[in-house]
């Protein structure tokens, strides 16, 4: 970094996610009886002293009184500090230890606990200003140091114009404390770091809001790790999806926007112009005319197991990678199907219905156990394949369809045709997935082929089944009752009607597309979706991608990794190469993978290399997208 820019970081909610004294107090007041309302008397006093509402020294002095704490407790607080250093900073500790001397920590807190954290990235001790607590004998924090003008109201502004610093000053912090050294005329730029904690009043006198320390390298063209600030990547999230999904984004840095329902293709196409990152579940339709909006967007993420909601193509065409959690929910759906066979077979649905019109039916007429029964499940893969160990466990004979042929687990046994499996089986569950030739492959004919009393579980996609057949064997008593979870049309969200013509069917369960709107499923999903969408953006690894060659990179040591989407066609890999070899680039690995659409092509090069060269690579005909990841 060159010597004419000076960084001066606030530690609180700055270098940390945290203020440390909240944390202190969690320490020192953890068998206090009063625990719970003096903790949040200091987080109170030290918003109202951030924010500008009471002066620091008020604020100080009113914390410690309530604190109570003693020496023997600043190693435990340095111990929880450490977990909570915020994310940009991690990822940027390399340049925190290369430019260590241009880097000063003015902070309100206390150089007890704030050295020994960010001595760990590199900077000096004689470099951090900040409090110092006093002690009586035995170690009680009774006061601070007076004298310090960092115990003073502008006391950071004072102790800045004492350093006498040379060159440009860049403040970043979160704090209106950390904005009066700009007003005072001492600082060149303040950034508000709004990563970890967002004061309004603070912000609107910025000269510009980061969220996170990748924006402000980025800016100041210092950034060395990325080669882009994820703070400038948008993510949106549609269908609420889990909250752990949106952390797990957010602490990656990226700006993130949730939306509790689907979106019409109209909305979408008007909101996806600016996205990078899209997140959706079922409902929301990724079309073509979508998806020609869509110049920013890098990846898609599935929150579900099906993708055909998505136009897979022309994700191919553009370039953007397509993630789903093909396996996260099957858990769910598969003890779903197990609660509903046995709910149908023993009539739960009508006898419970009954009882709340204060009716006791006691009848033992049409309950069947589900011990001895023939199981035929429709789709052999992660969900029907689970489903049958669990229900052979359960004593049900099982038998199986799929268009692919599948290893038979257990007992069960494969038959060659829908229609043999339909006539021969008590009990039929759906699991196929949502492509277009699946429309209404259970229709009248085969729903009439079912033995009389049968009767049919789908937990797949709405369209399969033709809904109108299903309703007629329903009201004519040739199927004994049905459990539906997947509709032909959905509503897009909770306050919208749901209509459908098996309302009020007997012996009949409809579910709001639940199968896997379990707690674990759905963690298990908002986990596995970001960790492999986080992977394609950081690394360029392909694993799991629906759509795109899938590569596993190693670790990249020393180098730039250039990522190249493109048509697939003869000689492009050889094109790069002599692009790479005209400019003198060494290739320090190359990693290449097809598929009948486009290339994927992967080369890590010595760090030297010029913008020119980049342009060449993506002039190169078929380009796709082309990405230098560092």
């Amino acid at each position: 970094m060159p010597s004419q820019k000076q960084f001066i970081i606030d530690f609180d909610s700055t270098f940390t996610r945290v203020e440390a004294l909240d944390i202190l107090g969690e320490i020192s007041l953890a068998k206090d009886p009063q625990r719970d309302q003096k903790l949040q008397a200091i987080k109170d006093i030290t918003d109202q002293g951030m924010g500008g509402t009471l002066t620091f020294r008020e604020s100080l002095e009113k914390r410690l009184e309530i604190l109570q704490a003693n020496k023997s407790q600043i190693a435990d607080l340095v111990a929880e500090l450490r977990n909570y250093v915020s994310k940009s900073f991690e990822r940027n500790k390399e340049f925190l230890e290369e430019n260590a001397s241009d880097i000063y920590i003015l902070s309100n807190g206390f150089k007890d606990f704030i050295i020994p954290i960010v001595a760990e990235y590199g900077i000096k001790s004689e470099n951090v200003f900040a409090n110092e607590f006093v002690y009586d004998e035995s170690g009680q924090i009774i006061d601070f140091n007076r004298d310090n003008p960092l115990s003073k109201n502008k006391g950071k502004a004072e102790t800045l114009k004492n350093l006498n610093l040379e060159g440009d000053v860049y403040v970043i912090g979160d704090g209106y404390t950390d904005y009066e050294i700009k007003a005072s005329g001492l600082a060149n730029k303040f950034y508000a770091f709004t990563e970890n904690v967002h004061r309004d009043n603070v912000a609107k006198k910025a000269d510009h809001i980061a969220l996170s320390l990748d924006e402000i390298l980025y800016v100041n063209n210092l950034n060395k790790k990325f080669s882009y600030p994820k703070s400038r990547i948008k993510v949106l999230l549609l269908e609420n999806i889990h909250p752990i999904g949106e952390n797990i984004l957010k602490e990656e840095g990226y700006q993130v926007e949730t939306v509790s329902s689907a979106m019409s293709e109209e909305e979408l196409c008007e909101k996806i112009k600016t996205v990078s990152i899209l997140g959706i579940r079922s409902k929301t339709q990724v079309t073509k005319k979508v998806l020609e909006h869509a110049d920013r967007l890098l990846a898609i993420g599935a929150f579900c197991i099906g993708t055909n909601q998505i136009d897979l193509e022309t994700c191919q065409e553009k370039g953007i990678a397509v993630f789903n959690a093909p396996f996260s929910n099957t858990r769910s759906v598969v003890e779903m199907a197990i609660a509903e066979i046995i709910f149908l077979m023993r009539n739960f649905a009508d006898k419970t219905a009954k009882m709340h019109q204060g009716e006791w039916d006691k009848s033992a007429s049409g309950s069947f156990e589900i011990r001895g029964k023939k199981l035929g499940i429709v789709g052999y893969g992660n969900i029907g394949a689970q489903l049958s160990v669990l229900a052979e466990n359960m004593g049900m004979n099982v038998f199986y369809y799929d268009t692919v042929e599948k290893l038979a687990l257990g007992n069960a046994t494969k038959l060659h045709s829908l229609e043999e499996l339909f006539k021969t089986c008590d009990v039929i569950s759906l699991h196929v997935d949502g492509r277009a030739s699946n429309k209404n492959i259970v229709n009248a004919k085969l729903i009439q082929s079912m033995k009389k009393g049968s009767y049919l579980v789908n937990l797949s996609r709405g369209h399969v089944v033709e809904i109108e057949a299903l309703k007629e064997a329903i009201e004519s008593g040739h199927l004994a009752g049905c459990a539906v979870d997947v509709f032909p049309e959905e509503p897009k969200n909770n306050s919208e009607p749901f209509e459908s013509p098996l309302k009020g069917l007997r012996n009949t369960i409809l579910t709001p597309h639940i199968g896997g709107s379990t707690l674990e499923a759905q963690e298990n999903i908002a986990n596995f979706v970001p960790s492999k969408i986080m992977e394609y953006i950081n690394t360029g690894n392909t694993f799991n991608s629906v759509n795109f060659p899938n590569i596993q990179l190693p670790f990249l040591v020393d180098a730039h990794r250039l990522i190249h989407v493109h048509e697939n066609a003869p000689g492009v890999l050889a094109k790069i190469n002599q692009v790479l070899a005209n400019y003198e680039i060494n290739i320090v690995g190359q990693y290449l993978k097809t598929n009948e659409k486009i290339g994927y092509v992967i080369t890590d090069i010595d760090k030297a290399y010029s913008k020119d060269a980049i342009d060449a690579l993506k002039a190169i005909p078929g380009t796709i997208r082309f990405r230098v990841l560092y």
